[in-house]
This record gives structure tokens, sequence and C-alpha cells, in this order.
């Protein structure tokens, strides 16, 4: 078994992994990375213009812009390995731009090779091809959580299936492939919450019966490997949300929440406290919009009756001027929680629409301020400007998606892979979990490798 760890093994983002056995390969997720984080790729990915939708130009993103700029994984790699002509199915694990995102730039790549995703994971997908234009003439598959396919190699059939785990979207899978040389488990993005307030808890009956079988390699997600602290379920983050709302006591002033576009179960626990206001529930902004639709359009998104959608500039403009002037009247749910350029929260505060924030108006941050650099700064300089103001803002109101020591001491013990090799960090954030699986008797180099982008390891 070979392994090309072709991008995020270096960077939070751009994830992509391929798996050679004889004449076949087998890539898994195919991601996007854009200094900012998810959140800003979404605004920009989802950020229509008149004469982009009136044909007048073509699509903003091209292979080669986004590969001058690193903004998808360096899969020319594989052409010279001599793989590119031996893949034989895609598969991604879930709806975050930093996993599927690149799917679009790239596939046709990869002429007729099926792309295998669960349904919501497959809109969002189809959402970027329609907004970028972008034909594929790639099959797609979509799979159901707990399900098992079958893929054709050159000279045999692989058994692939898709795992039901929790994450920070819905609709999330682990993948185990099949073959003579044991399991390829592919553990992105791993968190255990056995209290979701929306769906099941991770199948964990699975991962065990895996184990007994006999996992070759676990490649898993060790962004925070140097934690102890288990992140909490997203029932703390409905607790947190009904604490937050209780706080906010000034009937008459505006009321605004900010958090992930893609985080359908944390929007549902919002939409159901802002029901309780009695205000209506207006949501604003094309990430929001397309990962709403994306949603309702699988079945999952049970408070669609209880919003109003609202993408286009012109629109949102016309709707702020109501709401500056009937501020207890609406409660916004809008983009901009990491102060990206661009975004709702951001416009407003450089005063480029008809609504402004007054003395006494409030604002939840259902998220966590992404520890980069730049994402520290913008969010320094958009909660002094609000604080200046007289916003009252409420920050943190958050669990994050991704598992801590804990969760990966579970993982390792349940599936009892032979090697384990970290992803989905930088190396420095990667580092701790090779002194974790020390613990647990792994040697480095020999059963725990810690990998870079395009690097090739042989098991």
């Amino acid at each position: 078994m070979e392994i090309c760890t072709v991008g995020g093994y270096e960077e939070v983002g751009k994830n992509m992994t391929a798996v050679k056995l004889g004449e076949d390969v087998f890539i898994f997720d195919i991601g996007l990375f854009i200094p900012g984080i998810v959140e800003l790729q979404e605004e920009h990915l989802f950020e229509y213009t008149d004469r982009l939708k009136k044909g007048k130009i073509n699509q903003r993103y091209t292979e080669d812009k986004l590969r001058n700029f690193g903004a998808i994984p360096n899969d020319e790699v594989l052409d010279k390995l001599g793989w590119r002509n031996k893949v034989r199915a895609i598969f991604i694990s879930h709806a975050h731009l930093d996993h599927v995102g690149g799917v679009a730039y790239l596939a046709n790549r990869y002429p007729n090779v099926p792309i295998f995703a669960t349904p919501f994971t497959m809109k969002v997908l189809e959402a970027v091809l329609e907004d970028e234009k972008i034909k594929l003439n790639n099959p797609r598959k979509k799979v159901q959580p707990d399900s098992i396919h079958f893929v054709k190699g050159k000279n045999k059939k692989y058994k692939v299936e898709f795992i039901h785990t929790t994450h920070s979207t819905i609709d999330c899978v682990f993948i185990a492939l099949h073959t003579n040389e044991g399991i390829f488990f592919y553990g992105l993005d791993l968190k255990f919450d056995n209290y979701p307030t929306m769906g099941k808890p991770p199948n964990y009956k699975k991962l065990k019966e895996l184990g007994k079988l006999g996992v070759k390699v676990l490649v898993v997600d060790a962004l925070y490997s140097g934690s102890e602290k288990r992140p909490g379920s997203e029932t703390i983050a409905r607790h947190m949300l009904e604490d937050a709302f209780q706080k906010v006591r000034n009937r008459k002033s505006a009321f605004f929440i900010t958090t992930f576009s893609s985080h359908i179960e944390r929007l549902n626990s919002i939409v159901g406290f802002a029901k309780k206001t009695n205000r209506q529930i207006i949501f604003l902004g094309r990430s929001l919009n397309k990962y709403m639709n994306a949603a309702i359009e699988v079945g999952k998104c049970p408070f669609k009756k209880n919003i109003t959608l609202i993408k286009y500039r012109k629109q949102i403009n016309s709707f702020l001027r109501k709401i500056e002037q009937h501020r207890d009247k609406y409660l916004i749910v809008c983009t901009g929680h990491q102060a990206e350029e661009n975004s709702i929260l951001d416009r407003i505060v450089k005063g480029e629409t008809p609504f402004k924030f007054r003395d006494g108006d409030n604002l939840i941050f259902s998220s966590s301020v992404i520890p980069t650099p730049v994402n520290i700064l913008a969010r320094d300089k958009l909660d002094n400007k609000l604080r200046k103001i007289g916003v009252k803002i409420q920050t943190d109101i958050h669990v994050h998606g991704h598992g801590s020591r804990d969760d990966l001491r579970e993982i390792i013990q349940l599936l009892k892979p032979k090697n384990v090799i970290p992803a989905h960090g930088t190396l420095q954030q990667e580092t701790p979990f090779i002194e974790l699986s020390s613990e647990l008797g792994y040697k480095f180099r020999e059963t725990s490798h810690l990998s870079s982008d395009g690097n090739v390891l042989k098991l």
C-alpha cells in the first residue's frame, strides 16, 4: 500500500490523500485552502455578480489561478508518480469546503472517475459547480451514511464503507477502503459527539467491527492533538445559546447572530431560541442561502418554515433599510464571525449598508476566532469598533468540531490500526499526535508517520 499525502499535511485546508494498491488509486477529499478560513472561502465562492449571472464573464476561479495562489492541493504530484490515470474513485468525507471545494476545479483531471459523497455534501458541491459555471464529466454517486458500496478497480472490486460520524456540519462520514493489505481508514474530520442535537451519535459499533477485521492504516484529524480538553457536545453549545439569548434584555434594540453557514445543527438551535423572541427570523448572505438550500433539498432543514432567506446584495440592502426603521421586529442571522472582508457584518461596520449599529444593539458570535494572525487581528478590530458604538457583544458561544487527545485515543483503541498518520494541520499541530501515539505503543517512522504535502509513504 502506497499513500500520497497530497495536501492538508502542512496546513489546515486543501485536504487530499491518494492511496495506491497495485494498478488502482483512490482519492480521499479534494479541498480548498484560502487564508482566512473556510467561511471566507464560502463568501467568495457563493458571491454572485450580475455580470457572472448574465454570462458576461467566465468563472471567477480557474484551476491555474487557484494553483498560483496555493488554494488547491498540488495534485500534479500524482502525474509525476504515474498515478493519475490509475484513479478509480474520488471519495468526499463531508461538506466543508476545505474537503469538497477543490473537487470542482480538479475532478476533470480524472475523466469519468466517479465521485462518492453523501446527499448534503453532493448538493454543496453542485452549488459550487453552478456558481462557477463548471461542468464535470465525472459520474456522481450519492451515498447514505452507514452504507456499503463496491468500486471497480482494474482487475477487482473494492468494498468501501461510509460510516456515520459527527462534526460541525451534517451528513459526515468516515471512509473505510477494504483491501487485501487490510483496511485503509480515512478519519477526517474527527469529533465524537455522544449527544448531538440533530441526528445520531457516531457509529461506534461499526468502528469496533472494523478494528476486529484489521485496519492497516488510520489517517486522522490531529488538529487538536495537543489538547486534552474535549471540544464538548453540540448540546453544550445549545445551552450556551440559551443563556446568551436570556442576556438580551433590550427588546427594542437590533438583534444579530453570526455563525458558520454550514453548521446546520447550530442554526437549528439558533432558530429554536429565536422563535421565542417573537421576531421575524432573517438569514442574510449568499453562503447561508446556499447551505440552507442544500439542507432543504435533502430534507435536513427542520426549521425551513421559520426563516426568510435573502441573498442578493440589493435585496439585502433593501431589507437592512427595513431593519433600521423597525429594529425590534427582526432577528438577523448573518455572515461575518471571522470579520471576513465583504461579509454582512464587515459591510455594516464599514458603513456600506443602510443599517447602522447603535448603542444597546445586540450581537452574538456563535463561533470562536480561528487562531490565525489574520483572523485574530481582523476580529480584534471589528470587536473594538462594535464596543465603541455601544453594541453588546457576546463571543465564543461555541464548541468546535475537532476532537482532542481523548477522541484520538478512543478511535485508536476502537480501530487498533497497525499504522497511524496525523493530518489536517501544520507539522507543529500534528506533532503532539506522534507523542500521543508513542504512549499507545506506536513507534515513530515505523508505525506512526509524520508526513508532508506531496510525500509518499510505502507501508
